[in-house]
């Protein structure tokens, strides 16, 4: 099962390669980490925090909006295409599961966005140790958490992203269908929740049930969770009184959790799907 896998994702990630997926994503990675970088190694005044935890606070923006925008464009047509081009009906006849054919998807299109992320917050974090080195060696742990769950956050739209492929038989109607979840889950999902904390003013849904909204999405999460743990402020976000109260163990739950359900509905998808 194992070696089938590997094999599947290997052949996924040289198709990859080919049609320039590592190249387009490591390139859009590194182009906005180094505006963020360069942006946060300006002089702004007086800082108490090293160079490197401000590179970090400005990527963890970044990575909400670029990392699952990346995740969807790489795997909305991985079932479609395969399924316009007659391709799906010959991977299947052969001794491979529709589980495994699917794991090797998301292995090799989570190398690539694995190493479109490393490549990125590595040339911030060069420039952040080029403004002062010293400081910034107490960055590393914040920047090494969001590495890890900026690859745990692409797997959950990896997997959405399958799912969508599997609901639509052809890369552009799966294509309109990743755009609009990104657009749902990164930009409106935040959107609602601020006017239903304007319409609800202090009352039970701000209490009671906005720290559950937030955790509930995958981005939100990632993004509590990474700001909680550095002790950083998202003030761009509107949220962060809410956020301030919500355990950090939640969001972390959320993240470990999120990639798994994802998987599973994009194999419950895929089950459905005739080639």
């Amino acid at each position: 099962m194992l070696s089938r896998i590997l094999a599947t994702a290997a052949l996924e990630f040289a198709i990859a390669r080919r049609n320039r997926w590592v190249l387009v994503s490591v390139a859009m990675m590194m182009l906005f980490a180094l505006v963020l970088a360069f942006a946060g190694a300006a002089p702004a005044g007086q800082m108490t925090a090293d160079p490197l935890s401000v590179t970090v606070a400005s990527l963890i923006s970044l990575a909400v909006y670029l990392v699952p925008l990346i995740a969807l464009l790489i795997s909305f047509d991985a079932i479609a295409g395969e399924t316009e081009r007659g391709t799906l009906a010959l991977s299947l006849t052969f001794p491979l599961a529709r589980t495994e054919l699917l794991a090797g998807k998301l292995l090799a299109q989570l190398g690539v966005v694995t190493i479109a992320v490393l490549a990125g917050y590595a040339v911030a974090a060069v420039v952040a140790f080029r403004t002062d080195g010293a400081d910034a060696l107490a960055g590393l742990g914040a920047l090494w958490r969001l590495v890890w769950t900026s690859v745990l956050l692409g797997a959950v739209f990896l997997s959405l992203g399958h799912a969508m492929s599997c609901l639509s038989r052809r890369p552009s109607g799966a294509a309109a269908m990743a755009i609009g979840l990104w657009l749902v889950m990164i930009v409106l999902y935040d959107l609602g929740l601020l006017a239903a904390i304007v319409a609800d003013d202090g009352g039970r849904f701000t209490t009671d049930f906005l720290p559950l909204a937030l955790v509930f999405n995958p981005a939100d999460a990632f993004r509590i969770y990474n700001l909680a743990a550095s002790g950083a402020v998202d003030a761009a976000s509107g949220l962060s009184g809410a956020a301030a109260s919500i355990a950090i163990w939640k969001p972390l739950l959320a993240l470990l959790l999120w990639p798994l359900a994802a998987a599973a509905v994009a194999r419950a998808a895929f089950q459905k799907v005739t080639p």
